[in-house]
């Protein structure tokens, strides 16, 4: 396996957007250091880039992100990982340039945060959501951040509390996507809308980011701390670590 976390992420620009996708399929596209390293750094490559208008961020099969990298965490802990996704949402929230996020399928965990932080979410209506971290002796901490500014306080509890599964329609109605669309029409909902957003002049994409955002950057910056320390101390706790270990021993 090569050294170059780059790999399991990739990067193309096409029109003034530029496409990031999450490619690791081993791991479902689970939150690895590889993962998300490669992640903020194709992040600031975009936002580095005068010729990028809008960043996508999609995945390269059906599961969109399946959360935290458990394996990683069970054996390593997540003092480090913890503060590294709380970052990555600051960096979409920050980013000077619209993020979309395009999901098929599955998203769990972690990867809702990624959703959450990006200024439009477009899913398909069948796909599912889930934050299961309530199942496993955690709690849905780093990533309440982005997540709670987005749902509707009714369908963040029943979300949070319940770890159930949930489905792109409901995600719409409850706040924390954009929009959700059939399957089949995915693809095409979500280039029409960057299209759109390219038309925007930089300075004008910029400042009105800022405009939106303002609230949820000063909560990350309020909070993020906070709920890294209360994210590494769950994961591990005793309780956590046997459910994790269990989950992970599980038949696939």
């Amino acid at each position: 396996m090569s050294d170059d976390p780059a790999e399991l992420v990739t990067y193309d620009v096409d029109d003034a957007v530029a496409t990031i996708t999450l490619d690791s399929p081993a791991n479902r596209n689970a939150l690895s250091k590889r993962l998300v390293t490669g992640l903020l750094g194709h992040l600031e490559r975009a936002g580095a880039d005068e010729a990028v208008r809008v960043v996508l961020v999609q995945s390269s099969g059906k599961v969109f992100c399946s959360g935290a990298d458990l394996t990683e965490a069970s054996t390593e802990g997540m003092e480090v990982g913890a503060r590294r996704i709380v970052d990555l949402q600051r960096l979409i929230a920050t980013l000077d340039k619209p993020v979309v996020t395009k999901n098929l399928g599955a998203v769990r965990a972690g990867g809702i945060g990624i959703i959450a932080a990006a200024d439009i979410a477009i899913s398909a209506d069948d796909a599912t959501f889930a934050l299961t971290e309530v199942k496993l002796g955690l709690a849905a901490a780093i990533i309440s951040l982005t997540v709670h500014h987005r749902m509707n306080p009714r369908a963040a509890a029943l979300t949070t509390l319940g770890g159930e599964v949930f489905t792109g329609a409901e995600a719409a109605a409850y706040g924390l996507v954009t929009k959700a669309v059939p399957a089949d029409a995915l693809d095409d909902e979500v280039a029409a809308v960057c299209a759109s957003l390219a038309t925007g002049a930089a300075q004008g994409l910029r400042e009105s980011k800022r405009i939106l955002n303002r609230d949820l950057v000063a909560r990350i910056d309020a909070l993020g701390e906070e709920m890294a320390t209360t994210s590494a101390r769950l994961f591990a706790s005793d309780e956590a670590r046997e459910a994790m270990t269990a989950f992970l021993s599980r038949p696939r």
